[in-house]
């Protein structure tokens, strides 16, 4: 077990942390006992709780979009943009179900597909599912040595052509 407050690694059974006296009891029991279950509650997407009195109001605000958009068609004021007031209808109304849906599904004890996921709904640390955090970085062997791919110097064939003098310098083009 590892210390909350140092980070360092004591013994199971330990009492105190060992670097910095810290008292690891409380740790040890959480790490032992099980997980209290609380009861799931239901959010949307935007982490906002659902309840039915919700999922009842979407439901009628597509209805009244619904209304309005059939209102306008009727009496020719909407003039072809009455059908876009159709989207957001049918979005209410689809909203409203699937939150109504999910209640009623709750309420059987079926599961629920619950977008925020709790730490206790993960059940706790059993992480052998996941892969390491950390892996061991393994250099890849080459057949080729640090110089071997380096091209030639362009100069390596023009100086080649030069004459020297008694002190290895060069002088000047060889004549022809």
């Amino acid at each position: 077990m590892f210390c909350p407050n140092c980070g360092t690694q004591n013994p199971e059974t330990g009492r105190f942390c060992r670097s910095c006296g810290t008292d690891l009891g409380n740790v040890s029991r959480a790490l032992t006992s099980p997980l209290p279950q609380q009861p799931q509650q239901l959010v949307d997407h935007k982490g906002r709780p659902i309840s039915l009195d919700r999922a009842v109001i979407k439901m009628f605000s597509g209805l009244a979009f619904i209304a309005v958009a059939a209102a306008l068609a009727v009496t020719g004021a909407g003039r072809g943009w009455w059908f876009w007031l159709l989207i957001p209808a049918f979005m209410s109304i689809g909203t409203g179900v699937a939150q109504y849906l999910r209640i009623r599904s709750a309420d059987r004890g079926q599961s629920v597909y619950n977008p925020v996921i709790s730490s206790s709904a993960l059940g706790g640390s059993n992480r052998s599912a996941l892969p390491p955090d950390k892996t061991n970085y393994v250099e890849p062997e080459s057949r080729f040595k640090t110089g071997d791919m380096v091209p030639p110097s362009v100069t390596d064939n023009t100086t080649r052509h030069l004459e020297m003098d008694t002190e290895g310098q060069t002088i000047s083009l060889p004549k022809k």
